[in-house]
């Protein structure tokens, strides 16, 4: 039976950080996370990019059923996403530097496909076992590999948010990884950035998802024990059931910084999609600092907005006394401008050229679809007509081995075949006529010659007619 994706999304900006860089969907196919990094706008049209560039993968009709396209599609859109915000970086160098971790998980035809880099994770609980599918491209993992660091030591060095891959403005591999894996009914992935898993030991991530049945609470409930535990990142959790049977279509959901290309999603995916809910925060002694320091941070910054607001005024006023005493002030270069999805370019680079090498795709597969149709076809009625051959040329084989008396020219005379046709083709001639008149027959005889009598051979249809002859019939 047919296996689909059953998933659902939370992503916070936590208690640390005043906006929230990561991005992620969930949706019937694909399941993502990107992790921006690149300050404060950098990091959010990063991972906004990533997963505009994947979002088109929600419904890989023409790839559905061909695991090896799959992989090669993920692939080209993560090198897409790349070339893509490179390009914006170097138009716009208040991005300079900017780049994402990405994870993309795939359910295809029984198979889950993955393409990873950075370090964020996918981790998979099949058969109640916990099983990390990523390995992280991190300074400390690459220290861990060389025997330097153990797990321990690692979770407090001073580098361990150093990213080695990553895919963006930087003169690194932007390659991901490609993993497939045997899917099974009742597997579980979770996808999540850093602020997760940086925060949470394997074993609680484990626990957490073998106890919490539903997936948007699962993910609400993870994000809120990361809070707890002291995150100081951004967090985003997508928890994907592999399901059996069909699959109850619903909109995709996003969340993060890619709220803000809600119609462009839209727009790549086809589809139906929608915002995911917020995080339903659990209260704590974090949560309540958090507010605290948050409502004046609020207040400080209402304060300076109504300070520059007032200064621009008298400027203003001033200005109109004496136009000549103000020059036009140089541009402000200093702070970073926010780039949020409506200053985003709908037509991005990573979109046109997606869409188009996913559409030459589909048009191949459709004539490959197309040509297979064709061939099924002509093999059924090639089949079809074969039958009918076959069983048409032994009924006509059988029909010449046997014999009937009838009427030829109004005297009695044997035939060789069968007293009836098909499509007008006679299955019978005639094989030896007599000299006995069918007039001087009684009209029952006359009838039944018309008919034909059945002889098994021609022997038994000479006797046959003898015996009319001699009135014996």
């Amino acid at each position: 039976m047919e296996l689909h994706l059953s998933s659902s999304l939370v992503s916070d900006k936590g208690y640390v950080r005043k906006d929230n860089q990561d991005s992620g969907f969930a949706g019937a196919t694909l399941a993502a996370v990107a992790d921006g990094m690149g300050g404060h706008a950098g990091g959010a049209t990063a991972s906004t990019i990533a997963i505009r560039a994947l979002s088109h993968m929600e419904h890989p009709k023409a790839f559905r059923h061909n695991v090896e396209a799959v992989c090669r599609a993920a692939e080209k859109s993560i090198l897409l996403a790349h070339d893509a915000i490179v390009g914006k970086a170097s138009k716009e160098k208040a991005l300079s530097g900017m780049g994402t971790t990405v994870d993309a998980l795939l359910l295809i035809n029984g198979y889950w496909v993955l393409a990873h880099i950075g370090d964020s994770r996918v981790y998979l609980l099949q058969n109640g076992k916990l099983i990390r599918l990523t390995h992280d491209h991190s300074y400390v993992q690459y220290l861990i590999d060389s025997s330097v660091l153990t797990e321990e030591e690692a979770k407090i060095h001073p580098q361990k948010n150093v990213v080695m891959r990553v895919v963006g403005d930087f003169n690194i591999n932007p390659l991901p990884d490609i993993c497939v894996r045997k899917a099974k009914p009742g597997d579980r992935c979770l996808l999540c950035s850093d602020g997760l898993s940086g925060s949470l030991e394997d074993s609680t991530i484990e626990d957490t998802l073998q106890k919490i049945k539903d997936e948007e609470l699962c993910a609400q409930t993870l994000v809120n024990m990361a809070l707890k535990a002291g995150s100081s990142d951004n967090i985003t959790a997508v928890v994907a059931d592999c399901l059996q049977g069909s699959a109850p279509r619903g909109p995709a959901l996003i969340a993060g910084a890619v709220e803000e290309s809600l119609e462009s999603i839209i727009a790549t995916t086809r589809e139906k999609v929608k915002i995911a809910p917020p995080l339903i925060e659990e209260d704590s002694p974090l949560k309540r600092a958090s507010d605290l320091l948050r409502e004046a941070e609020e207040k400080e910054e209402e304060a300076e907005r109504k300070k520059a607001q007032a200064a621009k005024a008298k400027e203003k006023k001033d200005k109109k006394k004496d136009p000549s005493a103000f020059d036009e002030p140089p541009a402000d270069t200093a702070e970073i401008p926010i780039v949020s999805g409506k200053n985003l370019n709908p037509a991005d680079p990573v979109d046109a050229e997606v869409l188009e090498q996913y559409g030459k795709e589909e048009i191949r597969e459709n004539k490959k679809r197309r040509k297979r149709w064709k061939t099924t076809v002509w093999i059924f009625l090639c089949f079809c007509l074969a039958t009918i051959l076959s069983v048409g040329g032994y009924l006509f084989y059988w029909s010449q081995t046997q014999y009937y008396v009838g009427e030829w020219e109004g005297y009695v005379a044997v035939y060789k075949g069968v007293s009836t046709d098909i499509l007008g083709i006679r299955l019978s001639h005639l094989e030896q006529p007599t000299d006995m008149s069918t007039s001087s027959l009684p009209p029952s005889l006359r009838q039944q010659l018309q008919e034909g009598i059945h002889a098994s051979s021609l022997s038994q249809a000479l006797q046959k007619a003898d015996d009319l002859k001699a009135g014996k019939a």
